[in-house]
């Protein structure tokens, strides 16, 4: 029996390890989920960026964070976050975080870079291909009987001009597809080295070049006071060929007053638009959009293909693992 005890009181005092807990507040892959949760304690709840009580609650318990856009990480929640260690982003915009604060409190943030830029860059090409063609304006037309072979004016990118108002992983990924179709590829980033630029065969411009040359332009920059309402009424004035405008980055860089007035004035040929200043896109915006406008909205999908969401996610994946273990 004193055997017995002992053996009993043995097991009874062996402490089974405390996992680390990571809480996942937005979609994930299911697959990257369960390879986190082979290692840590995972709370995966998709929905949980809706319930900010909920929400606050969670955080508190956690070392590591992954979300996407949805879910605001503002200082207000992170003061809560006192075990906070880590943040993943599913995605590469980083404005639904406080990272000023993240910084100063050690919280290393780690987003999703390059992981979806080629479903960008391809969305980009294929608005691009669509606007030059007024898809949009024949689809409608058509579908309404109208049959409007000769009213619509087509296009090819070929022999045009694609301006790029930044010139990072995704701008070099688009370069790179619109050369493949003939377009001259210049761009506007004050951080890039023209000699690296030319190796890729692309041309740095100015800012007001960019306006004046393009024939499409495509905006692919972090959002920024510097950069807030860049695309506005004044820079829609100094663009000479009635361009396309594309913007799959953030909405806020164009003032989306500014662009409808630019397309019924004429000033541009049509645009193409995933982000918005406020989302899911207001009612103010789109209630101003019509059947017979060369447009295409889409609800900030650019980046989001079945095939980049795994890349996304299995990447944030490693790096939490990585990151907790080490």
């Amino acid at each position: 029996d004193g055997i017995r005890d002992r053996l009993v009181t043995g097991v009874q005092t062996c402490a089974l390890p405390i996992l680390k807990k990571i809480l996942i507040t937005e979609f994930m892959e299911q697959d990257s989920v369960d390879s986190i949760s082979e290692v840590f304690d995972v709370m995966y709840d998709p929905s949980l960026h809706e319930n900010v009580e909920r929400l606050s609650a969670q955080i508190a318990l956690v070392e590591a964070v992954i979300v996407r856009n949805k879910t605001q990480l503002n200082e207000a929640l992170l003061l809560k976050a006192s075990n906070l260690r880590f943040v993943g982003r599913l995605g590469v915009g980083l404005d639904n975080i406080d990272t000023n604060y993240c910084s100063n409190n050690n919280i290393f943030v780690q987003p999703a870079t390059g992981m979806n830029a080629d479903s960008v860059a391809e969305y980009v090409i294929a608005c691009a291909l669509s606007l030059l063609k007024n898809i949009p304006i024949s689809h409608s037309g058509t579908v309404s009987g109208q049959w409007p072979r000769t009213s619509v004016e087509s296009r090819e990118l070929g022999g045009k001009t694609l301006g790029l108002l930044g010139f990072g992983v995704i701008g070099k990924k688009v370069s790179r597809l619109a050369q493949v179709f003939g377009a001259n590829v210049i761009a506007y980033d004050p951080f890039v080295k023209s000699s690296d630029a030319e190796n890729l065969g692309v041309s740095l411009t100015t800012q007001e070049e960019l306006f004046s040359l393009s024939d499409v332009i495509s905006i692919h920059l972090p959002l920024t006071d510097e950069t807030r309402d860049l695309m506005n009424l004044s820079s829609f004035n100094k663009m000479k060929k009635n361009p396309i405008i594309i913007n799959s980055s953030r909405g806020s860089i164009i003032n989306e007053n500014d662009l409808l007035r630019a397309y019924k004035e004429n000033l541009i040929g049509g645009f193409a638009l995933d982000v918005y200043n406020s989302e899911p896109v207001i009612e103010e915006f789109y209630k101003e959009i019509t059947s017979s406008m060369n447009c295409i909205l889409t609800p900030h999908t650019s980046g989001v293909t079945v095939e980049s969401n795994v890349r996304v996610s299995q990447f944030i994946a490693d790096k939490v693992i990585k990151f907790l273990a080490g």
